[in-house]
């Protein structure tokens, strides 16, 4: 069982926590959205320990090119020891040091939420992208339409008060297909389509779902004392119920936007 205890490095827990209970599943998805096929040149934004870059280099394969780009150097270490030829960079998004007209496809999934300036990183997306070539952004889509999460919130806000409610639902906060078409036109993307697709997230018990939010630096983490944390795992024995499958996995529904244009 995880204990509550367990201490990691925040990119290690995002690889073997995260990784394969949220995002492993999407790479696929967002890779068919921008198009992705043998031989392409493609680059992934925001790439983490490259959960979306691996399916993408999948289908390339050896006459395509790969570049997953991160600005975060731990989790480029993790991803650097995947047994995989991929060519990993460290940057930000708002300024990809990427020539123009580079490549096939742009991806990027679940990092666009946090970019510090969300139409320049679409802007410098769109600048390395050759005509003709696809770009896919994928997003998490509102809390409240993701159930499992979306109860998890709701906890969160009753035992410890809104703010830490809210610091759980940041990596969904641009689940408005309005606000993500207004960044696209504030980029200048005036076709851009926005799509919701759908995935499950899956956790083997609701006690490693809820130590694996205790250990994301990125919500969670730090915000919470033992005690509190103890008690938060006692009363997701009642609140995830539902969502409990196989004598003691937990699954649900956990939609995402994407937006998808292709360049002239």
């Amino acid at each position: 069982m995880t204990t509550l205890n367990e201490v990691h490095d925040p990119a290690e827990i995002y690889d073997t926590r995260f990784v394969p209970a949220l995002f492993a599943h999407w790479g696929p998805v967002v890779a068919a959205e921008a198009h992705v096929r043998k031989g392409d040149r493609v680059l992934d934004v925001a790439c983490g320990t490259g959960a979306l870059t691996l399916a993408v280099a999948e289908i390339v394969g050896p006459d395509g090119h790969v570049v997953g780009l991160d600005a975060n150097p731990q989790m480029l270490a993790v991803a650097r020891r995947k047994p995989v030829r991929i060519e990993w960079l460290e940057g930000k998004a708002e300024a990809l040091p990427l020539p123009d007209k580079s490549f096939d496809a742009v991806v990027s999934q679940f990092g666009f939420m946090f970019f510090e300036d969300k139409a320049q990183a679409l802007r410098e997306m769109m600048r390395v992208l050759r005509p003709g070539g696809w770009l896919a952004v994928a997003v998490c889509d509102a809390v409240k339409k993701s159930p499992g999460y979306g109860a998890f919130a709701l906890l969160l806000d009753r035992l410890f008060g809104r703010q830490v409610g809210d610091a759980f639902r940041a990596p969904f906060s641009l689940g408005d297909a309005g606000q993500l078409r207004e960044i696209c036109r504030e980029a200048d993307i005036e076709d851009a389509e926005v799509v919701q697709r759908n995935e499950k997230v899956r956790f083997k018990s609701i006690d490693a779902m809820v130590s694996t939010e205790r250990a994301c630096v990125w919500t969670l983490g730090g915000m919470l004392a033992d005690d509190q944390f103890e008690r938060l795992l006692e009363e997701s024995e009642t609140a995830l119920k539902p969502f409990v499958i196989d004598g003691g996995a937990i699954e649900f529904d956990m939609p995402s936007l994407i937006i998808r244009t292709r360049k002239h």
